[in-house]
């Protein structure tokens, strides 16, 4: 067992040796680091990806939330449907064009952000990492992303 783990290792077959698994595995674990923290505010990960974006501009249509998130409109409408559910941002269509769904955030979902501002520095203590580090790694990400799209 152990010459085929290693004659694995060599080829790059074994998982271990895969860069999009340790992307993956951390992406889960990342994940599951920010839940205690979202769960106080009542937001799932993707949901505060959403919020995060609002935060920033308000009143901003769909396609921006979705250009931002990297999602389709499928996979956004059932989640702004929820955020709408919980009181936090209202749809509307546009004047110009009623095609164009604008976001924007509902008093309370304004206010949402100020429980938040603690989670990043949360998630930073979570992860041992130092903020020049965790920096660094994000360029580094970043830039794969970039290269990955391009590809």
């Amino acid at each position: 067992m152990a010459s085929s783990k290693n004659s694995a290792m060599k080829t790059g077959t074994a998982l271990e040796a895969q860069l999009g698994f340790a992307l993956y595995s951390a992406s889960l674990a990342m994940t599951k680091a920010y839940k205690p923290f979202l769960d106080r505010l009542g937001l799932t990960y993707p949901q505060y990806l959403a919020m995060l974006v609002l935060w920033e501009a308000d009143d901003v249509p769909v396609s921006h939330l979705g250009t931002r998130l990297g999602l389709d409109s499928g996979t956004l409408t059932p989640l702004l449907k929820r955020l709408e559910n919980m009181g936090l941002l209202a749809r509307r269509r546009g004047d110009d064009d009623e095609r164009q769904v604008f976001i924007e955030l509902t008093p309370r979902g304004v206010s949402l952000k100020r429980e938040a501002r603690l989670v990043p520095s949360q998630v930073l203590h979570a992860s041992g990492q130092t903020a020049d580090e965790q920096t660094a790694l994000r360029a580094q990400l970043l830039a794969l992303r970039d290269a990955l799209n391009e590809a």
